[in-house]
């Protein structure tokens, strides 16, 4: 029997998901999450519901920065020896106004976690999130790991790209196998509310402005949620090993090979919804991007990784779950 998996941020959209799966293949999962009100806190607990149905999911409410209630988690439930670190404050537009929160839980809890995961006997993996944000304003598309990713947009990227860094530092150190992926824009059921298709669907269905940045002439790989989490568990199975010229880290891009132009994003919601949108047009925000598209070449040669899921297919996907969940 394998030991637990830690998902850190399980009460957390990808978080969710990824406990999710990997208790349906039968794996024991321990996850943790502080269960911030960075959004409806409610979305959280339910999500949690859905996990405690599976005998084999134990939840601790834990926040990753706190180092003595980590190790704590770790006498009580651990030891873990593969661990999923997803906790983190999301939101780019967010880290404009509470920028200590992003350096506090993405940089010191991000420390906070490979300094247990190192101190642990015979660890496997530790695969993180990082973001498609690290590429800040790079033009050349598509967005390949290859590229240089010292010029962030935002200090929400600068925290990611920072987690990258440390994690190849402590691989080098320790010798610990560590991942961190690069998401792209991830939609779906049980998304975040300050994500663009929430936005919007809430907008539309109770007939309010929907707002869109720089005039709609935005483009996003739009990534389903299943295809990220399909990523995720390939990568955690397949952890990277050291080699003479390499630790045993690596960063991968999770996108789905496709930039799509958001004002057709708007256009599949609108006839999902049969509604249309009262779209008010605003200018560019900052620390945003105008274009992301993800090179995934390298992630399905070490992973498989394929994703498979087009917006025609997600968007409706999650138009159903939120007229299921929210009774609309």
């Amino acid at each position: 029997m394998n030991d637990p998996v830690l998902v850190t941020g399980a009460a957390g959209f990808i978080g969710f998901h990824t406990a999710l799966q990997l208790l349906q293949r039968g794996e024991s999962v321990v996850g943790i999450d502080n269960l911030n009100d960075y959004y409806d806190v409610s979305l959280k607990e339910d999500r949690l519901q859905q996990l405690d149905n599976f005998e084999n999911f134990s939840f601790v409410k834990q926040d990753i920065t706190d180092k003595t209630g980590m190790e704590k988690l770790w006498a009580d439930h651990g030891p873990f020896t593969r661990v999923v670190h997803l906790a983190a404050q999301a939101g780019v537009r967010h880290s404009l106004t509470d920028p200590y929160s992003y350096i506090a839980s993405n940089c010191m809890g991000h420390l906070t976690v490979m300094e247990m995961c190192r101190h642990t006997k015979a660890f496997k993996h530790l695969v993180y999130a990082s973001s498609s944000s690290v590429y800040g304003g790079n033009t050349k598309m598509p967005f390949s790991v290859q590229d240089e990713v010292n010029l962030p947009c935002s200090l929400y990227a600068a925290t990611k790209r920072s987690d990258e860094l440390m994690s190849q530092s402590y691989s080098h150190l320790y010798d610990m196998p560590q991942t961190g992926l690069r998401f792209f824009t991830v939609y779906g059921p049980w998304g975040r509310p300050d994500m663009a298709l929430f936005i919007f669907t809430k907008a539309i269905t109770e007939g309010k402005k929907v707002p869109v940045f720089n005039n709609g002439q935005m483009k996003r790989d739009f990534t389903y949620i299943d295809d990220i989490v399909s990523g995720v568990i390939a990568t955690l199975d397949t952890p990277p090993e050291k080699t003479d010229k390499q630790a045993p880290h690596r960063v991968l891009n999770i996108g789905n090979t496709r930039s799509e132009d958001l004002m057709d994003f708007i256009r599949l919601i609108e006839e999902k919804l049969g509604k249309k949108a009262d779209i008010e047009f605003k200018e560019m925000q900052s620390g945003d991007v105008k274009q992301t598209y993800a090179d995934v070449t390298e992630t399905t040669a070490l992973t498989g990784y394929v994703p498979t899921t087009t917006i025609k297919e997600g968007i409706p996907r999650f138009i159903a779950w939120y007229r299921d969940y929210y009774k609309k």
